[in-house]
């Protein structure tokens, strides 16, 4: 997640706890309050993190990355086998 995002997260808590605080003289309860929030906002973060990298969409992408990945070491050793021909056959100075 973001730094900015979950920033502004802990700071919607603060005040929404601060506005649902029964007495602003409360620190523990207005405490309280701001670290269920924060779980909440941590439980549903982790959430929604778990449903994008299942998503078939998610899925797609790492086998592409994997396929390409494949292909540009088969590439790079191609190169190299071609640079190792031409090296042999460069003549001696």
């Amino acid at each position: 997640m973001k730094a900015s995002l979950l920033l502004a997260l802990v700071c919607m808590a603060v005040l929404a706890a601060g506005a649902r605080a029964d007495t602003p003289g409360e620190p523990e309860a207005l405490l309280r309050k701001v670290q269920e929030y924060a779980q909440k906002a941590t439980a549903m973060a982790k959430n929604a993190f778990s449903r994008v990298q299942e998503s078939e969409v998610a899925q797609q992408a790492r086998r592409w990355l994997a396929e390409s990945a494949d292909l540009a070491k088969q590439r790079l050793g191609w190169l190299k086998e071609k640079v190792q021909e031409l090296w042999k056959q460069m003549p001696a100075a």
